[in-house]
C-alpha cells in the first residue's frame, strides 16, 4: 500500500481557495443533482475522506450507521480532522474543513500522498447541504466536538468534551440531510446503494473493515462487515460468482515504483462478455484511460507471444485480435498514483501517461510468468481466445450479410417502424413499444416530428447467453439495430445513433418487466455507451388518476397518492387503476406517457460497471439460486412493479 509522505499533518497543511455560499444557491454543480444520487453523494464524500486515510496507510475501521432518525453517521480511526489552528485564517482545521469549500489536506501535498482526486469539496459541501452536522474529533487523547446548523452554520466553536477513548484517533461526522434541498425525492437513504459502494471500497482497499448498519425502524437492523484479505482477487471471484469460471484460480500481480502502484486481478468465464472494470485511487473509471489501454495492449501482446511460443499460432496465422484474447475476461485494474488526472468534471477516465508505461511494463513481465508458471489455464485462455476468433469471423459475415440486405431493401429502417419527420437526431426519440395494439395507440398519440415508434413482438434473445452472429439472426434484435442505427457491439458508435433518447415503454406486470430487463441487458451488453452516456429510459405510466372538478389528475405511484391524500385532507377521494398500454385509449397514453411537458421518465445509468455487470448475470444467466436470491433480497426496492 502507498504509504504517507510525511508523517506532520496539522492545520497548515489545508490550503484554502474560496467560501461556501454558492453551494446552496447550485447544489447540483457540486453533487450533481438534488434526487436520489446527489443525497448519497453526501455519502460519498465522508467515506471517501475515511478512505483516503486508509489509503495512506492510517485507517483500517470505517463505520457508516443509518441513524433512527433520518441522519447518517461515518466513523473511521484515522489521523482525525487537524484540530490545532491554522496560523493564516486563524480557525481551526475542523471549522476550515467543515466551512471553506476546497479547505483539504489535498491541496499542498502535505496531508496526503494518493486521495480522490482534487475535488477538495467533500465534507463543507455536506455541511451546507444539511439541517444539521456533528463533528467529533478524537486526537492527541482528548474528544473535541463542533456543531453547525442548517447550511453549515457554526453554533458552536470546537471544543474539547472529555477524553478521547484509550489510544483512540479518529474522525466521526454526523449530518442529517436538509429536506429543502432533496424536495424532488425525499432524504430518505436506500441501503442497497450504500451496501453496495461500500463493498466495492473494501474490495478495492485489502485489509480494510467496513462496517454498516441500519437503525432505522422497518429496515433491517442487521450489521453487515466487510473485509477482504484477498481485495481485489475476492472482488474478480464475486463478480465472475454468477458465472462459469473457465478455471478455479484467479490471476494477480503488482508491480510499483516512485509514487505510482499498479494492481491487478483476473480470472476468465466460458462467456462472451468481456468485463474489465478500472480505478485510480479508489474511483471508477468508467471510461477507463491510460492504466486500462496500458493493460489491454500488454495482454494481447503476452497472449500472442505465448501462443506462437506453445505452437497453438502458426507462423501463418493471423494474431489474435483483443477482442478475442478479452472475451469471457472479468479484470479488476486498479492503480495509485499521485495527482491523478482525470478527464472531465465526472473523474471517469485516467490521464496520466506514465501510468499507461508502468501498467505495460509490469503486464508484459508479471503477465507473462504468470502464463509460464500455469500453463494449463494460460491453455486454456488460448483455446477460447481461438474460438472467439472464428466466432467474429462468422458474425462480420451475418453483419455484413445484413448490411447486404438493407442496402437492398432501400433506406435500410425496418418495416414495422413508424419514423418521425426530423433529422436532427438531438431532439428526436424511439419508443420500444410491447405489443402491437399499445403501438398502434402510441402512433396516435406521438409528436411525429420527433417520436417514433417501435412495436416489438414478445421477449427479445436473452442475449446474456448468445454470440453476436447468433444475434443477428434475431428478427427483433436485427430490427432494433436497424432503428438505431449506430452499429452492434465493437463498432457500436453513440455519435451515429438516429434519437438521443430511447425509451423503453412496457406494461408495469411480470411479462413487461422481463421485456424490460431483456432489453437493458441487450443495450448495456451490445449498446453500452448508449447506457454510459445516458440515452436509455423506461417510461413511467401513472398507477392511479383522479377527478377534480373537470379537472384528471395522474399520480405516479403509491407514495405519489399517500402524498396527494395527506395534502388535500378534507376532500373525498375516488382513485381509478389505469390499465394498462393496450387498454389506454392513445388520448391517455399521449397525456400520461408520451408528452413531455408531462410524463415521467426514468433515465438509465452505469454508476457501477462492474455491480451491472454481476446484476445482469445474475438475472439473466443460468444459476436459478443465485438469481432467485438477488431477486427475494431485492423485492422490497422494486417500484412500479403490478403484478
Amino acid at each position: 500500500m502507498v504509504q504517507a509522505v510525511t508523517e506532520s499533518y496539522g492545520a497548515d497543511d489545508l490550503q484554502v481557495l474560496e467560501g461556501l455560499e454558492a453551494v446552496r444557491k447550485r447544489p447540483g454543480m457540486y453533487i450533481g443533482s438534488t434526487g436520489l444520487n446527489g443525497l448519497h453523494h453526501l455519502v460519498w464524500e465522508i467515506v471517501d475522506n475515511s478512505v483516503d486515510e486508509a489509503m495512506a496507510g492510517h485507517c483500517d475501521r470505517i463505520e457508516l450507521t443509518l441513524l433512527a432518525d433520518g441522519g447518517c453517521r461515518v466513523a473511521d480511526n484515522g489521523r482525525g480532522i487537524p484540530t490545532d489552528i491554522n496560523k493564516k485564517h486563524k480557525k481551526s482545521g475542523v471549522e476550515l474543513a467543515l466551512t471553506m469549500l476546497h479547505a483539504g489536506g489535498k491541496f499542498g501535498g502535505g496531508g496526503y500522498k494518493v486521495s480522490g482526486g482534487l475535488h477538495g469539496v467533500g465534507v463543507s459541501v455536506v455541511n451546507a447541504l444539511s439541517s444539521r452536522l456533528t463533528v467529533d474529533v478524537d486526537q492527541l487523547g482528548k474528544h473535541h466536538r463542533m456543531e453547525f446548523a442548517s447550511g453549515g452554520r457554526p453554533m458552536t466553536k470546537l471544543e474539547v468534551v472529555g477524553n478521547a477513548p484509550r489510544g483512540r484517533t479518529g474522525t466521526t461526522i454526523t449530518f442529517w440531510p436538509d429536506a429543502e434541498v432533496f424536495a424532488a425525492e425525499g432524504i430518505e437513504f436506500r441501503a442497497q446503494t450504500i451496501l453496495e459502494r461500500v463493498q466495492i471500497y473494501a474490495f478495492l482497499n485489502k485489509g480494510l473493515e467496513i462496517r454498516f448498519v441500519d437503525e432505522r425502524p422497518g429496515h433491517d437492523n442487521e450489521p453487515k462487515v466487510f473485509k477482504y484479505a484477498g481485495g481485489i482477487e475476492d472482488f474478480v471471484r464475486h463478480v465472475n460468482a454468477s458465472k462459469e469460471s473457465l478455471f478455479k484460480r484467479v490471476g494477480y500481480y503488482t508491480s510499483s515504483e516512485e509514487t505510482q502502484e499498479v494492481e491487478v486481478a483476473f480470472q476468465w468465464n466460458t462467456g462472451y462478455h468481456e468485463g474489465i472494470h478500472s480505478f485510480a485511487n479508489g474511483i471508477a473509471t468508467t471510461e477507463g484511460g491510460m492504466h486500462e489501454e496500458g493493460f489491454k495492449k500488454s495482454l494481447s501482446n503476452v497472449v500472442n507471444k505465448y501462443a506462437r511460443a506453445k505452437g497453438a499460432l502458426k507462423e501463418k496465422d493471423d494474431n489474435l485480435a483483443g477482442e478475442d484474447i478479452r472475451e469471457g475476461l472479468t479484470a479488476i485494474v486498479s492503480v495509485r498514483l499521485q495527482d491523478p488526472q482525470f478527464e472531465g468534471q465526472t473523474k471517469t477516465k485516467l490521464g496520466n501517461v506514465p501510468m499507461r508505461s508502468l501498467m505495460e511494463r509490469a503486464t508484459n513481465e508479471k503477465l507473462g510468468d504468470w502464463f509460464e508458471e500455469h500453463p494449463t489455464e494460460a491453455n486454456q485462455i488460448v483455446k477460447k481466445a481461438i474460438q472467439a476468433a472464428r466466432a467474429r469471423v462468422a458474425a462480420k459475415q451475418a453483419r455484413d450479410a445484413t448490411r447486404r440486405k438493407s442496402a437492398f431493401e432501400g433506406a435500410g429502417l425496418p418495416g414495422k417502424l413508424t419514423d418521425c419527420s426530423s433529422r436532427d437526431a438531438r431532439e428526436t426519440e424511439i419508443f420500444i413499444v410491447e405489443g402491437d395494439s399499445a403501438g398502434g395507440s402510441a402512433i396516435r398519440a406521438r409528436n411525429p416530428q420527433t417520436q417514433a415508434i417501435l412495436p416489438i413482438r414478445g421477449k427479445i434473445l436473452n442475449v446474456e447467453k448468445a454470440r453476436i452472429d447468433k444475434m443477428l439472426k434475431n428478427a427483433e434484435i436485427e430490427t432494433l439495430v436497424k432503428a438505431i442505427g449506430a452499429g452492434i457491439g465493437e463498432e457500436f458508435d453513440v455519435t451515429k445513433i438516429r434519437y438521443d433518447k430511447v425509451i423503453i415503454m412496457c406494461d408495469a406486470d411480470v411479462d413487461g418487466s422481463h421485456i424490460r430487463t431483456l432489453l437493458l441487458t441487450f443495450f448495456f451488453r451490445q449498446m453500452k455507451s448508449l447506457v454510459e452516456e445516458g440515452h436509455v429510459y423506461i417510461a413511467q405510466p401513472p398507477l392511479f388518476s383522479t377527478v377534480v372538478g373537470k379537472e384528471k389528475i395522474y399520480l405516479k405511484d403509491e407514495v405519489a397518492r399517500e402524498r396527494y391524500v395527506s395534502e388535500n385532507p378534507n376532500k373525498k377521494h375516488e382513485f381509478n387503476r389505469l390499465k394498462g398500454l393496450g387498454e389506454m385509449d392513445w388520448q391517455e397514453l399521449g397525456e400520461t406517457t408520451m408528452d413531455a411537458t408531462k410524463r415521467t421518465l426514468l433515465q438509465i445509468n452505469v454508476e457501477q460497471a462492474a455491480l451491472a455487470d454481476e446484476v445482469t448475470s445474475i438475472l439473466m444467466g443460468d444459476d436459478v439460486d443465485l438469481r432467485k436470491h438477488f431477486i427475494t433480497t431485492n423485492a422490497t426496492d422494486v417500484r412500479f412493479l403490478d403484478i
